[in-house]
């Protein structure tokens, strides 16, 4: 395994990290302590989890996932090795505080909530899940307008900032970082923590994928010169990369088989992109997982890729990606593809 710096913290996390999501729903909490059993064998330290998960996220799910994480610490008795990223869910979901937005009174409550199911008394590092202000992820790009009252936002930013700093010094969490935000708002947390000597952001936790490369170009400059890399997440856009959905296909038990919601990525100028990726990933004989995982690896801005399995097999290709090395002939077609491909979704 390789580790990479968190930020400008003194953190070494794998550069790959193992992503949770499927506890609980389409992973039983047996197939959890199995995944986790497996990834600390295989050098992975970094777990990544979220209080509004198991995903299609629900009330009766809800924290589902965290639970299931914290049994593997109360049972395992391996916390201290493991550093663990959680949520605070952004405005939206009803069954979670009421859809409220991320504010201090929020912010403590969900903290307290997660070291509950979490079974443990500190969070390493503690992300926003998405922004109260809304933004241009999970297919919502084409339609986002950076309407939001400019300085309401910062003044939010800094009050979620004062209230982790409390939870900083109480102990309970380690370390902040965003999710699925922008530019802009990256540079505002980064420059407000400076100027109020508050807590500095760690790293960003947005989608990035070969189908999937919006960090490019402004906050993977960001990510480098800041030092507050990116934690990629649905590395193979939700399995779409793997091939499996070729055609149409949802294979039984799938995640576009049983999802309850409106699946973005499913067009067809996704699926014309993603047989292209497993036609180059074969001529070069690799795997179409394994190519897909080892780019974003290959990434300087990259600080950890965020792989999730909903069974033992697929869990080890992935991890096994980790070897694998990507040949300068191999990265120029992945250049030309992107050009015939450039934003399928």
């Amino acid at each position: 395994m390789e580790y990479r710096k968190l930020g400008k913290t003194n953190i070494d996390v794998s550069l790959i990290g193992l992503g949770t999501m499927t506890w609980g729903f389409q992973n039983t909490e047996a197939h959890g302590h199995e995944q986790m059993d497996y990834a600390t064998d295989q050098g992975i330290n970094f777990f990544d989890t979220a209080e509004m998960y198991a995903i299609p996220p629900s009330a009766k799910t809800c924290g589902s996932t965290e639970s299931i994480v914290g049994s593997w610490f109360a049972s395992r008795k391996k916390r201290d090795e493991i550093i663990l990223a959680t949520k605070i869910a952004g405005p939206g979901l009803p069954w979670i505080r009421d859809g409220a937005a991320i504010d201090s009174a929020n912010v403590v409550k969900a903290v307290e909530t997660s070291l509950q199911r979490l079974q443990t008394d500190y969070i390493d590092l503690y992300q926003l899940h998405w922004p109260n202000r809304g933004s241009y992820h999970f297919g919502e790009q084409w339609a986002f307008a950076p309407d939001a009252d400019a300085e309401a936002v910062k003044a939010n930013f800094i009050e979620v900032l004062e209230a982790c700093k409390a939870l900083i010094t109480a102990g309970k969490i380690r370390y902040i970082g965003l999710s699925n935000e922008t530019a802009w708002a990256m540079m505002q947390w980064l420059q407000l923590s400076e100027k109020y000597e508050l807590p500095r952001i760690a790293s960003i936790q947005n989608e990035y994928s070969l189908l999937n490369r919006q960090f490019e170009p402004d906050l993977q400059e960001i990510a480098i010169h800041e030092k507050c890399g990116l934690l990629a997440w649905s590395p193979l856009a939700r399995g779409f990369l793997s091939g499996k959905y070729a055609g149409g296909a949802r294979p039984e038990g799938s995640r576009l088989s049983i999802e309850t919601r409106p699946e973005h990525r499913d067009r067809p100028q996704t699926d014309t992109a993603a047989n292209a990726y497993v036609e180059l990933a074969k001529r070069h004989e690799l795997d179409p997982c394994q190519m897909a995982i080892a780019f974003i690896n290959s990434r300087p801005f990259v600080t950890s890729t965020l792989i999730g399995a909903t069974n033992l097999d697929q869990l080890k290709t992935n991890i096994s990606a980790i070897d694998v090395k990507l040949s300068d002939e191999v990265l120029a077609d992945i250049d030309k593809l992107r050009q015939d491909y450039p934003m399928p979704y």
